[in-house]
Order: C-alpha cells, then structure tokens, then sequence
C-alpha cells in the first residue's frame, strides 16, 4: 500500500509508459525505413548488430559512471541523449542516408547502456525491500504494455501519417520521459571522494570478483541467460510459424498471448513469493521455458505454438522480477551501476548470439529441431544449477553441525 504513496513510483511507471510508447514506435519506424532503403536482410542484421556493439562498448563507462555519480543525473543526461539521437533520425529521413540511421542506431543504443543500469539501480532506493519484488514485477508489466500499445500504435499511424510524423511522436515521448525524470527525488549517499578513491578507483572489474563471490549471484545471472535462449530468436520462430500455417493473422496471436501471459505472471509472482522462496520460483519457472521449447516439435498444431509462447510469457513474467529482486538485495548498493551495466552488457551479447544461432539452425535443421536443441540446453542448465544450489545448502547446514 505504501509503494503506490510513493511519488518516486509513480513517475518511473508513467516514465516507462511513455518512454516505451517511444521507444517501440521508432522501432517499427526503423524497420520501415530499412525496408525501403536497405534490401538486404544480411545488411539490416548489420545495420541493427552495430547499434548493439555500441551499447555493448560503453557498458564499462556506463556501469562506473552510474556508481560515481548521482543516479537521477545519469538519467537525465540519458534522456537528453535519447532526444540527440531522434534528431540524427530526423536528418536520415531528410537525406535518405543510411549513415544517419546508422548514428541513430548507435546513439540510442549509448543513451540505452546509460538509462538502465541508472534505473535498476534506482529502484531499491525509493522502494522498501518487502516492495521490491512488486515493483519490479509492476515496472516488467508496464514495459510490456508500452511494447504492445507501442508496436500497436506504430502500425496503425503509418497507414495516415509519414515516417516523420511517427519519430515526431517518439521525440515527444523520449521529451515526456526527460520531464518525468526531472521531478524524481531519490535519498542517494553523498559519495565522498576522498574516501572513495583511497578504497576503490570505481573500475568496472572490480565487479567481476564480487560477482564471483557471490555464488547465488552468479548463478542467477547464468540462468537468466535461460530465457534468452527463447527470446533471442522470438520474432524468427514467429515468422517462421506463421510461414508454416501459412496464415499472417497467427503472428498477432502469438504476440498477443505471449504478453498477455507475461503481464499475468509478473502479477502472480508476489502471491508465489509468499509461498515459496526466490530461488524456488526461479528454478521451476526456467525449467518450464525449457518444456516449453520442447513442446514446439509440435508445432504444426496452432494450439500447441500459441499455448507455448503464452506458457514462455507467463514463466519469464515470473522469473524475470524475481532474478532483478535476487540482483537488487543480494549485491552491495556500491556496486549496483557497474553490475547492471554488465548485466546489460552480457544479455547483449547473448541476444547477438542467439538471434545469429537461431537463423543458423533454422536453415540447417529447421523449427522443430532447433526447439527440441534449445529446450534440452534450457533444461540441462537448470537442472546443473539447482543441483549445485542444493549442494551448497548442504554444505552450508554440515558446515553449521560441525560448528556446534
């Protein structure tokens, strides 16, 4: 009840909304203009593969500058960046220059590897501890509906306006967002230089050991790799569903169960919370992903690949708040720019290498191979870790009867 009092939560909700509403309209804007000025499918892989290496290169600053410095600032001067970036689009559209779609892709990608890391690392500043789980459920929820009202919206303001018009509309939102950000009041600790600098110079490696020693956080960040195996190839295993059943009208479906689904289960994820533990629902939610890639070796049954996707929405909607809360409360406050950033920057990474393996296999042995290879890989991870979780555990209670 206290959370929604809270002035900090309701102008990072709305922020998301809007930012999202921007965000997914200069997607679907992108995708227009590389549709008509670049007809290599090869070349707009590129095209969108630089602006993620971008963001990937800046991470190390990023993650050290969100530590140094005050969070609401790094936002801000995220959110002027963003609008930057809208303007090269601007130009793109003038000139018909692929060179300045290209700095968009880049830029926004920078002003991306700033704002997120600053944002996570924000929420358990303005939120209690017992909150934190709700809102980071809450906070997935409303990116979601920004992605569908987003890419929605996007469709439909193409067919009676001009590609200008839609990124006019983005800049207004990114413009709402920086607006937003300007009213947010977070009791940050004043960071001492001094004693800063004797201890630490802020270096982005000194994450890496903490991760490290750290084991529940490693694994978690290992197994939030899990989902990714789904999601990296989403929008290919759609369009290849859809090539399939040779029905267009089925995309929509999948897209719209998927959210629906994941929504539902960033709301249940509290009730569960209250029964069973963190790394319970993690587990048994990444194993879920795994079946449920599985289960797309039928995928000649409509029913079958759309239950599939809404089973994937409603298990990442669960895991997902519940592996940011683990990251939130499990590691040092000091550390929280720097360890996003990474975070950010591994799952980038991850994305690349999913989305390139999934056009690979695709080609090479088709949709009900590469799931069956997929969901096997998802599963045995999973299972790997929850052993070793259950080992430690054991360790931990034998460690205790020797100690009395």
């Amino acid at each position: 009840m206290d959370m929604w009092r809270n002035r900090n939560v309701w102008i990072i909700l709305c922020g998301e909304l809007i930012a999202g509403l921007g965000l997914w309209m200069g997607i679907i804007g992108n995708l227009e203009f590389m549709q008509e000025k670049v007809p290599s499918d090869l070349m707009k892989s590129v095209i969108m593969a630089i602006g993620l290496l971008a963001g990937i290169l800046v991470g190390p600053i990023a993650g050290r500058i969100t530590d140094q410095k005050r969070k609401r600032t790094v936002m801000i001067y995220a959110g002027l960046g963003r609008m930057v970036s809208v303007i090269f689009m601007f130009i793109a559209l003038y000139t018909g220059s692929i060179l300045w779609l290209i700095a968009f892709m880049i830029s926004i990608q920078i002003a991306a590897s700033f704002y997120f890391p600053a944002l996570q690392a924000a929420i358990p500043l303005i939120v209690d501890g017992k909150e934190l789980l709700r809102m980071n459920g809450v906070h997935m929820n409303v990116a979601t509906i920004a992605r569908i009202l987003g890419t929605s919206l996007a469709g439909i303001l193409l067919v009676v306006m001009s590609l200008f018009m839609l990124y006019l509309s983005s800049f207004i939102a990114y413009f709402l967002l920086f607006l937003f950000t300007l009213f947010l009041k977070i009791d940050e600790p004043v960071k001492q230089s001094n004693q800063s600098s004797s201890k630490s110079k802020g270096s982005f490696k000194e994450v890496l050991p903490v991760i490290k020693g750290l084991p529940i956080v490693l694994m978690t960040l290992i197994l939030s790799l899990v989902p990714l195996l789904f999601l990296g190839g989403f929008n290919l295993m759609v369009i290849k569903i859809s090539e399939i059943h040779a029905d267009q009208l089925i995309k929509g479906i999948i897209y719209s169960a998927e959210g629906i689904a994941f929504m539902l289960g960033a709301l249940a994820v509290k009730k569960m919370s209250e029964r069973w533990s963190p790394y319970s629902i993690m587990f048994f939610f990444s194993l879920i992903v795994g079946f449920a890639q599985i289960s797309l070796f039928f995928v000649d049954s409509k029913i079958v690949a759309v239950a599939a996707f809404a089973i994937v929405g409603f298990s990442v909607g669960c895991f997902y708040p519940t592996a940011a809360t683990i990251f939130q409360t499990k590691m040092p406050k000091e550390f929280h720019g720097r360890f996003f950033s990474f975070r950010s920057m591994l799952e980038r990474v991850m994305f690349q290498v999913v989305l390139l393996g999934t056009g690979f296999l695709l080609d090479l042995v088709g949709l009900r191979i590469m799931a069956v290879i997929f969901g096997i890989i998802s599963a045995g991870l999973t299972t790997y870790f929850f052993f070793q979780f259950k080992r430690r555990i054991v360790q931990k209670d034998n460690q205790k009867a020797v100690s009395f």
